[in-house]
């Protein structure tokens, strides 16, 4: 049997996803306020690292999630550049990395369970190719959310924020990196959680197999930032809309009150 179409998305899912973390994945299986909103949190200390640790979701915390280290790590910053200097705060959102300049961060990956599959045949000789493919979308079928805890001293979170948001407009056009080539950008409703917040997605130029998109989200809590992306491959290559974790969000968002 030939290779199927959604194999090879798959394969340019991972490379659009731009990060070693949701690699990994891939091959295992409105806002209160907009976010350049002021909430004098200036005379506000950062937390530390080992309070971050305490503070980012941990395994158990997430029904139907699986928590765990980020495989592969967060890439370093300076690795991670658009072709406009201004776009790199939402690429780097794309890749779990912190925006601005924290003084502390740390990361975790949530997987989602497995679902169990619709269709009950026990081979790949059960399926014909059409069935084959609808089952290889299915068993991908599932969120991988990165999330990143990082603080910031005096009005660092608000600037940082600020920065994502700003890109999110300057860039809606789209960019390109080595990461990846971008044709739009877009502003999504936010979950609406913490003080101030930003969500987006941004529609990757995957060629023949058409655009892919891929959701992030900054939340500021007082200090702190919380900046999540997911990525869906199931969803990807059956063409379904899908978003940035809810779960994920209100038990991180339940941490930080």
């Amino acid at each position: 049997m030939k290779r199927s179409s959604g194999v090879r998305l798959c394969a340019t899912a991972a490379v659009s996803v731009l990060s070693l973390a949701l690699i990994t994945g891939c091959s295992e299986g409105g806002s209160k306020d907009s976010g350049d909103g002021k909430g004098g949190e200036s005379a506000a200390k950062a937390l530390s690292a080992a309070e971050l640790k305490q503070l980012i979701i941990a395994k158990g915390e997430v029904p139907g999630y699986k928590v765990g280290p980020v495989k592969g790590g967060i890439p370093n910053k300076n690795k991670v550049k658009s072709d406009d200097a201004q776009c790199n705060p939402a690429l780097r959102a794309l890749i779990g990395i912190a925006p601005g300049e924290p003084a502390a961060n740390t990361s975790r990956m949530a997987t989602e369970d497995k679902k169990e599959p619709t269709d009950k045949a026990t081979s790949l000789n059960d399926l014909t190719n059409g069935k084959f493919e609808d089952a290889l979308n299915e068993s991908m079928d599932l969120d991988i959310t990165v999330v990143t805890l990082a603080s910031y001293d005096g009005d660092g979170a608000e600037s940082a924020l600020k920065s994502v948001s700003d890109a999110v407009k300057d860039c809606s056009g789209g960019f390109s990196s080595k990461q990846g080539d971008f044709t739009k950008v877009a502003e999504e409703k936010s979950s609406g959680t913490g003080d101030a917040s930003v969500a987006f997605t941004a529609t990757n130029d995957a060629g023949k197999d058409g655009p892919l998109a891929l959701h992030a989200e900054v939340v500021r809590h007082g200090n702190t930032l919380a900046t999540y992306t997911t990525i869906n491959i199931g969803a990807m290559m059956s063409k379904k809309a899908y978003t940035v974790s809810a779960p994920v969000i209100k038990a991180q968002a339940a941490k930080l009150k």
